[in-house]
């Protein structure tokens, strides 16, 4: 018989935040919900007792959340959620003001901060005050091109307590890149480091950031953080101004926050842009709080005893995720530069030294862990850690079984799916529920997250589209997209009033969820649907393989599986591996799965958050053009996939 990989206590059961939330619900609407299922049904079901509760339980802080919960709550897209409501985002980050840590960080081997929260309060004090003055207001756009430094949250916050929309790049991304994205929402101010730390090397920004000043006139002012840098000359960037001059002449003092509508925009995220310019997906505020607070608090327990860390930079959504932890008063934990320098051990150091009690990172860095031989349970002490997170790509059944024979076996794996769409997640953990190998645990408190086939039809068992069947909170819109048209084409054009989100999935018997890959990138050979990822566990199985990936190439009028590999250092493609692949896939997939085509490649693109991009290789082999490179980490790497002769013949 199957048995779960961990199943919590009947303590951890008691003392977890969604038992005292499901609790909370049952008293204030006379509902008797035996477990956290039932919490989920009447969360889909009473969406708006739902979230009213969700504001009180989480003690948000509010002018007013008004007497109306909701107008249209039955439209997706067009409810709107508590339209009366006036509240400061920043000001929900910023209750807790005392000596405790609230920020801690760490650039690579180079640089080590604390601030408390009364610190960071000041800070943001500070700075909000010198962007007033320098004529900020609400709807302006303020934007940052900074590593995950503690400047970047206390810029965030300062330009939220105006009422300002604030955006974000990392400072690896290319100019155009970044020209792509702040070019289309017109900035009033940007704040940018002077460089930045990676594996070891000093990398000097301030070339491109005096050429991306250049490139977007509307930016006004220009706020230089000094980070990697002695005393770095900044003359030659235009409007330009160290950040500890710019708030030098202000005095801490409590802050004014403006008090703003639900639907006010506070973050601008941007579409990965490898098929073309990247959307502006404009976020409000209510949403954000809302969102993260189910998140956060229920599914998570965040609390003020909470020491929470992902490893993100600010081009993923990730981060501004991880700075909304701040509002129930834990403590973040700021990494920022190569997870492997000066070797794989930085952020188990890191959790070990920190008492991290969530440890977030990505599908590709557990599995880069696990190719690396890694074992953290034997080498660091992580007794603090209670959660750790995996999002951004699909952690494979192998992931789980890695992190708990290798990292801890008492911790509960939270792997989450979702997307820079929603800010958040569809489906994701459960501290109440066991973690079944291979599985996400449920869905998302909040979100009526479904499997459809075809036709519409709500399906189990069977791989289908991963939609959500009714309106919440964080619904999106696009910038610009003044009758919501374009919105309409990304996410309801398949089946009206339903969010489709783009990944390919299967419900279990355990009422959890299996991620085959992006319903885009699905193969298709014979008209069979097919998911990468099912290729993917396969393949990375084979300790010869480090990486892989997979598209679906037109041939012959049909469609045909090609596989790309990146192998172990000295290795080289023969034909014996590759037949060694193939039975690997066909033995624990179908023979439709098998490729017809095995590549060695030395690079695999991705994307600046890790992901791997199967539609700009699909393009590349198809001889199609790639309309936006610059949205890549190493768009260098797309010239492996060019012109290959194997895939010729």
């Amino acid at each position: 018989m199957i048995e779960p990989l961990w199943t919590p206590t009947p303590a951890q059961i008691e003392t977890a935040k969604i038992t005292e939330l499901r609790r909370a619900v049952s008293a204030q609407w006379q509902v008797d919900l035996l477990d956290s299922t039932a919490l989920w049904r009447f969360s889909v079901d009473e969406r708006e007792k739902f979230w009213r509760t969700i504001i009180e339980f989480c003690e948000l802080k509010g002018e007013t959340w008004g007497e109306q919960d909701s107008v249209d709550v039955d439209k997706l897209p067009g409810a709107k959620w508590f339209p009366d409501a006036r509240f400061n985002f920043a000001e929900n980050l910023l209750k807790r003001r005392d000596d405790g840590e609230a920020l801690v960080f760490w650039g690579e081997d180079k640089v080590r901060r604390r601030m408390t929260f009364a610190e960071l309060y000041d800070a943001v004090s500070q700075l909000a005050q010198a962007l007033h003055t320098e004529g900020v207001e609400p709807g302006d756009r303020v934007v940052g091109y900074m590593p995950n430094t503690p400047e970047a949250i206390i810029s965030m916050l300062a330009a939220a307590s105006l009422g300002a929309t604030w955006s974000s790049c990392s400072p690896d991304f290319g100019l155009q890149g970044v020209l792509d994205r702040f070019g289309q929402i017109e900035p009033k101010v940007l704040i940018a480091c002077d460089g930045y730390f990676y594996n070891g090397k000093t990398h000097d920004i301030r070339k491109k950031t005096a050429d991306l000043v250049s490139g977007v006139p509307s930016i006004q002012r220009v706020i230089i953080v000094p980070y990697a840098l002695t005393e770095p000359d900044i003359s030659g960037i235009r409007d330009a101004v160290d950040f500890t001059n710019f708030v030098g002449n202000f005095t801490p003092a409590d802050i004014q926050f403006a008090q703003m509508p639900f639907s006010h925009p506070l973050y601008i995220l941007y579409s990965s842009g490898t098929t073309g310019q990247p959307k502006c997906i404009v976020h409000e505020a209510g949403g954000m709080l809302l969102k993260h607070a189910v998140e956060q608090v229920a599914q998570f327990s965040i609390g003020p005893d909470s020491r929470v860390f992902w490893f993100t930079t600010l081009g993923w959504m990730m981060w501004n995720w991880l700075a909304s932890n701040l509002a129930w008063g834990a403590t973040l934990l700021l990494y920022d530069g190569s997870p492997f320098y000066p070797d794989g051990n930085v952020l188990w150091d890191f959790a070990a030294q920190e008492e991290m009690t969530l440890f977030g990172t990505s599908a590709k860095y557990i599995d880069a862990c696990n190719k690396a031989g890694l074992k953290p349970m034997d080498t660091h002490d992580l007794s603090s850690l209670r959660s750790i997170g995996s999002t951004g790509s699909t952690l494979v059944p192998e992931g789980f079984d890695y992190v708990y024979s290798s990292i801890k076996s008492d911790v509960h794996l939270a792997s989450m799916s979702g997307g820079t769409d929603i800010g958040g997640c569809f489906c994701g953990g459960d501290e109440t529920l066991p973690v079944w190998r291979g599985e996400i645990q449920t869905a998302i408190l909040g979100m009526a997250t479904d499997v459809f086939d075809d036709d519409g039809n709500s399906v189990s068992g069977v791989k289908g589209e991963l939609v959500c069947t009714k309106a919440f909170p964080a619904v999106p819109s696009f910038l610009n997209d003044v009758d919501g048209a374009r919105i309409h084409d990304a996410y309801f054009a398949r089946f009206p009033n339903v969010w489709t989100h783009g990944d390919f999935i299967e419900r279990t018997e355990h009422g959890g969820f299996i991620i085959y890959g992006r319903s885009d990138a699905t193969l298709n050979p014979g008209g069979v649907r097919i998911g990468t990822a099912e290729i993917y566990r396969q393949v990375e199985k084979l300790d010869e393989v480090l990486e892989g990936i997979v598209i679906g190439q037109e041939w012959d009028n049909d469609v045909r599986v090609v596989l790309f590999i990146v192998l172990r250092k000295g290795l080289t493609l023969d034909d014996a591996l590759t037949d060694k692949i193939k039975k690997q896939v066909r033995a624990n997939c179908t023979p439709r799965h098998v490729p017809a085509r095995v590549v060695q490649v030395p690079d695999i693109p991705r994307t600046k958050s890790g992901k791997i991009t199967e539609l700009a290789v699909r393009d590349v082999v198809h001889g199609h053009a790639i309309k936006n490179a610059e949205a890549l980490a190493n768009p260098e790497a797309l010239a492996h996939f060019k012109d290959r002769p194997e895939l010729f013949r």
